[in-house]
């Protein structure tokens, strides 16, 4: 079941990078960028949380860079999903700062030293 968990976290996170690699533009244009960004912090610090471990807080962190970065590279017609737009850089800058952030956080609350620090007060 723990397996199970962890491969849903990792799918979450490409499911959050591959849709907002063709929503990040909707709406006043920074908006829903800004909205997926931090949809995988969330994601990221929430299974961290919910999982109890790191783990569970890089996986969906290494899933949505993985598809952000098949996504959003060029074709070799020269074709691209997210644009050089003010969105497509908060979409990909941002969510690069959101997912490594949620990232850190999972290892600065679940390593072991965190955990040795908890137990001792």
């Amino acid at each position: 079941m723990t397996v199970a968990a962890y491969l849903a976290l990792l799918l979450l996170g490409a499911l959050i990078g591959l849709i907002g690699s063709f929503q990040y533009s909707q709406g006043p244009v920074p908006l829903a960028a800004v909205l997926f960004d931090l949809a995988i912090l969330a994601t990221c610090v929430l299974g961290s949380t919910g999982m109890r471990s790191a783990v569970g807080g890089v996986l969906p962190a290494i899933g949505w860079f993985v598809m952000t970065l098949l996504v959003s590279s060029g074709t070799p017609g020269g074709s691209v999903v997210v644009t050089d737009t003010p969105a497509g850089k908060w979409f990909l800058f941002g969510g690069a700062v959101c997912a490594a952030a949620g990232a850190v956080y999972s290892f600065a609350v679940w390593s072991r030293a965190s955990r040795d620090r908890r137990a001792d007060r």
